[in-house]
């Protein structure tokens, strides 16, 4: 079982998650919104903090976004396995 931990200021929320599993969902359920789910608005943008190298690779849609070195689409990506930590 991989997890996805979200950190916020002073507290942190964490999510087991199947290996290989995409992370929208257990992301919803930590608090990060979705509008489109389809890799074109940007509202679930997060920012990995530690396990960049546990998600899948970035696809097209990621590409296309522009996104920094460490930011993520939430609704684009799937976690390989071990543990994710990310803010948003």
């Amino acid at each position: 079982m991989a997890k996805l931990i979200r950190v916020n200021d002073d507290e942190q929320t964490e999510k087991e998650v199947q290996d290989d599993s995409p992370i929208q969902k257990p992301c919803e359920e930590l608090g990060v919104e979705f509008g489109c789910e389809d890799g074109i608005c940007g509202t679930c943008i997060i920012d990995v903090q530690e396990g960049h190298d546990n998600l899948s690779p970035e696809n097209e849609k990621e590409e296309d976004m522009g996104l920094e070195e460490y930011q993520r689409l939430g609704c684009q990506c799937k976690i390989k396995s071990g543990v994710v930590k990310f803010k948003y």
